[in-house]
């Protein structure tokens, strides 16, 4: 009882190991609880939430007779393009808008207000220019990273160069004392600052990626975890469609671990 009010108390800590006990508890009581509301059917239907029986019988299937792992590498390949692409164009178009001022008032608010344009609209243009294979593909996904991650790279900046953000504007200012000029500064604070605190953002929006990437694999069902999903979806085969949702989900949490392990890499200036 009175560790069960440790770990009930207001602002309480609970140390890592207890952490981990407790999340595999947690996922025991949803496996339960879904065996529960699935078992007889009569709570919820099978063609809404199949049972997780039925669910994990269908991942077999999904291997062997639909190349779920082909499947998975072209996605996984899709979504790593399309966020080449895009940073390729939002990191120096980025700097651009939020160091220079006449690019800032001439495209900020107009690269702002894109962010709000619904993605699955504008589909058809990208397959009037690049047809329907994986370049359109990478394109579409492309775009749809672009448009969250300039504003990003662009309110990155903007903070930096914010002298009442006393935290970060004092590496500008102590620049500025020690003599570097313009160049100097943008390579060794604005690039490194920026980057870093982007980073952090791409690794958020991944998890929003796969929702792009569904939907432009959906446009030409010719390979990947979207195309399978738009054919069972046809299909009404329900566990076979939660099935590849929590592949997908399983693919998020390996991508995030990945991007917590680089970062120190990448940026060995930060705190692991």
């Amino acid at each position: 009882m009175k560790m069960l009010m440790r770990f009930l108390q207001f602002n309480g800590e609970i140390s890592h190991k207890e952490s981990k006990i407790i999340g595999l508890v947690g996922v025991v009581i949803l496996f339960l609880l879904w065996c529960f509301v699935t078992y007889s059917g009569t709570f919820i239907s099978p063609g809404i939430l199949p049972s997780p029986f039925s669910v994990i019988k269908s991942i077999p299937i999904l291997f062997s007779t639909y190349n779920l792992l082909g499947n998975i590498l072209y996605t996984v390949q899709l979504n790593l393009v399309g966020y080449f692409i895009a940073l390729v164009f939002a990191i120096p178009i980025g700097f651009l808008i939020g160091i220079i001022p006449l690019f800032n008032a001439l495209f900020r608010r107009y690269f702002e207000g894109i962010r709000y344009l619904p993605l699955p609209t504008v589909s058809g243009i990208f397959i009037s220019i690049f047809g329907l294979g994986f370049s359109m593909k990478a394109s579409f996904l492309a775009f749809g990273i672009f448009i969250f991650a300039l504003p990003s790279i662009v309110g990155k900046i903007l903070d930096l160069q914010d002298e009442t953000n006393v935290k970060d504007n004092v590496y500008i200012q102590t620049a500025k004392t020690i003599g570097m000029n313009n160049w100097q500064i943008l390579r060794y604070v604005y690039i490194p600052y920026v980057l870093e605190k982007v980073y952090d953002d791409i690794r958020s929006l991944v998890a929003i990626s796969y929702t792009y990437v569904v939907i432009a694999e959906s446009l030409n069902k010719v390979g990947g975890i979207g195309a399978m999903i738009g054919t069972f979806t046809r299909q009404s085969r329900t566990p076979e469609i939660y099935a590849l949702l929590f592949v997908i989900v399983l693919i998020g949490i390996l991508q995030d671990y990945l991007f917590k392990k680089m970062k120190p890499v990448l940026f060995p200036h930060t705190k692991k």
